[in-house]
């Protein structure tokens, strides 16, 4: 249920819009037989196809457009949705698993594709799983829990507010200690403290030098250490 609006228009009941929207799935399905270049026929009936961008990509990805799309794989296969998702210019591109199937120089290949379509005014909305290969390329982060976002965020911003800690003191403490932290996890091993706080960086090393540390060291963190603790401090992620 519920309406998708896009441009302010109805996806469904103004469908042309839906011209400036391209999806790539995780799986691809093309009929039986079908080639790049018939493939090419169908997608420039549906959409504003762009024969320059498709001859630059068809070039980019090394790609055959006489090749038997079922016949290649998975990787190619990829290559091959990416190809004409990006040939017809979208305003909104949607990914499920970017880089899946694709070797190193091909996922460089893309990452460079979408910079331009950004640079272009193109939305990228990506879901995966494999956050370390997003960090590069991704400005603002949502998790989707059960249908609904329950955290988002500009990534920067969240990565800036969101450190690793290492503390030695010199006696012993407890977590009764540190209650004016905003703690999002802990550890202890005898009087060396591990935590990842949530809080301006430099007020939270104040705190600590108000308790006469020995040591402190501070590590920021990577886009999937921000997801797994996020999930941490809410209860919701389990070993």
């Amino acid at each position: 249920s519920g309406t998708v609006i896009f441009d302010e228009c109805d996806t469904y009941k103004q469908p042309g819009v839906r011209k400036t929207i391209a999806f790539v799935s995780d799986e691809q399905y093309y009929p039986i037989g079908s080639t790049i270049k018939s493939a090419k026929i169908l997608f420039s009936e549906m959409y504003d196809f762009d024969e320059t961008k498709y001859r630059e990509y068809l070039k980019l990805f090394d790609l055959d457009e006489n090749a038997s799309i079922n016949n290649l794989s998975k990787g190619n296969k990829r290559r091959v949705a990416l190809l004409f998702a990006l040939s017809i210019s979208p305003k909104l591109l949607l990914l499920d698993e970017a880089y899946d199937g694709l070797e190193p120089l091909a996922r460089l290949k893309f990452k460079k594709a979408l910079a331009q379509m950004v640079d272009e005014g193109c939305t990228v909305i990506i879901s995966s799983h494999n956050l370390k290969e997003l960090e590069d390329i991704c400005d603002s982060y949502g998790i989707l829990e059960d249908g609904a976002i329950t955290t988002y965020g500009d990534l920067i911003e969240s990565k800036q507010m969101i450190n690793k800690y290492q503390v030695v003191f010199k006696e012993d403490k407890t977590m009764e200690d540190f209650k004016g932290f905003e703690i999002m996890h802990s550890d202890c091993q005898g009087r060396v403290w591990q935590f990842v706080i949530k809080g301006n960086q430099e007020e939270v090393e104040h705190q600590f030098n108000m308790m006469n540390p020995l040591i402190i060291d501070i590590l920021p963190v990577n886009f999937e250490e921000l997801f797994i603790y996020e999930l941490e401090s809410r209860g919701d992620f389990h070993e």
